[in-house]
């Protein structure tokens, strides 16, 4: 085996550093002041999330999807830099109204809602709501004048980890009756709207739904069309690398080109935005050799800060907090949930180093989808989210 040959047997048989890009001194502070487990926010990420995306969509405008992480410091920060909302609830609806944002930044897109929940978000001053189905139109019928409505149209993506076109959005079909029932009963239709599905690692879907909504709008000239919204799908990379940013919404920006030029776009980040600004930091809080691996038993799991393992289809990177030696010895290993449940396995035939009981790990990518469905069960208390300004390495990039 030549040099080269053994630098390459070398790096394949090493274990990246995960958290190469964090300041640990900072992680350290942290662990030393708060008691595991316990997430940290980092504004400053969702600064650079926020912005990177801005560039990649310009003209675009952008309205956070609050069910992927809610914090208000979040949601605080995006206003300041100028983010418009995207609710779905009262519950939500009354969240950013505490927080001083108003109803014409905002959109209301479940396309499912009780008629107490149109009355609130009316109240709020969000006149735009999403809808698919017409049973869902005869809602608005008493709120004629009122409202600005945007149907959502179906396009199912074999891309997306999360289909979301599954259980939403009407056939480009069944569009022109559903117009036809608004106008017909004075009810304003203003735009079309669809979502490929959350964390879509192709933008193939998008295109092709950004196309078909423009030539349905093309057709169907009788609408004073204004907006279109093309939803989330912008992914970030969990275990394995995605296409960065601006190459994922390059042919994304290409599409919308074709439409004319009055008409606003809209899109809903949620996971690009969120997922990257938030780590968890966990303990070991006992060890067992079962077999031929090492079981760890961490202080949080899938009920808890993990609960995305579940819901989301997501596997988070997770690694020791002390440094470790890459070409060093590692074992085959399980990382286990507290609750005395067995399906409470955050990692299972993972290689790590040996491990103590009070070692720390974290978890990375952990903003999206994961406090925001945390549970109590077995009483074990959500973890509480600590918010910061940047726990970054400043001689590194930041991911």
């Amino acid at each position: 085996m030549d040099s080269q040959e053994l630098v390459q047997h070398f790096a394949e048989q090493s274990h990246p550093d995960e958290l190469e890009q964090f300041d640990r001194a900072s992680l350290e502070e942290l662990v030393a002041k708060h008691e595991t487990p316990f997430m940290v926010l980092d504004l400053e990420e969702v600064d650079y999330q926020y912005k990177s995306l801005q560039a990649a969509l310009p003209g675009v405008k952008l309205f956070y999807a609050l069910k992927s992480l809610s914090h208000p410091e979040l949601i605080k920060r995006l206003k300041g830099l100028g983010c418009h909302f995207d609710l779905a609830t009262i519950g939500e609806v009354e969240l950013v109204e505490s927080l001083g944002i108003k109803g014409d930044q905002c959109i209301h897109t479940h396309p499912i809602k009780k008629d107490k929940e149109i009355k609130r978000a009316l109240e709020f001053g969000c006149k735009r709501f999403v809808v698919d189905n017409f049973e869902e139109m005869k809602k608005f019928y008493k709120y004629a004048g009122q409202v600005e409505l945007i149907i959502r149209v179906s396009f199912r993506s074999k891309q997306a980890v999360v289909d979301l076109s599954r259980k939403f959005g009407c056939s480009l079909e069944e569009l022109p009756v559903l117009v036809e029932m608004a106008q017909s009963n004075g009810i304003e239709v203003v735009g079309l709207s669809f979502h490929v599905g959350s964390q879509s690692l192709s933008p193939a879907t998008q295109v092709n739904a950004i196309r078909s909504s423009v030539a349905a709008m093309k057709v169907m000239n009788n609408v004073k069309w204004k907006f279109l919204d093309i939803g989330g799908s912008f992914p970030v990379s969990y275990q394995e690398e995605v296409t960065p940013i601006e190459e994922f919404c390059a042919p994304v920006m290409e599409a919308l080109s074709e439409l004319p030029e009055h008409i606003e776009v809209f899109a809903e980040p949620g996971r690009f935005i969120s997922a990257p600004s938030m780590i968890e930091v966990v303990s070991v809080v006992g060890k067992a050799k079962r077999g031929s691996r090492t079981w760890y038993y961490l202080d949080d799991g899938v009920y808890g800060g993990f609960s995305g393992q579940m819901f989301d289809h997501a596997s988070y990177p997770i690694a020791p907090l002390k440094p470790f030696d890459p070409l060093g010895e590692f074992y085959p290993s399980v990382l286990a949930g507290p609750t005395c449940d067995s399906i409470d396995v955050v990692a299972e035939d993972i290689e790590l180093p040996e491990l103590e009981v009070g070692d720390i790990l974290i978890g990375k990518q952990m903003g999206a989808y994961t406090i925001a469905s945390a549970t109590e069960f077995n009483y074990y208390p959500k973890p509480k989210i600590v918010v910061v300004e940047d726990i970054f390495d400043p001689t590194t990039e930041a991911l």
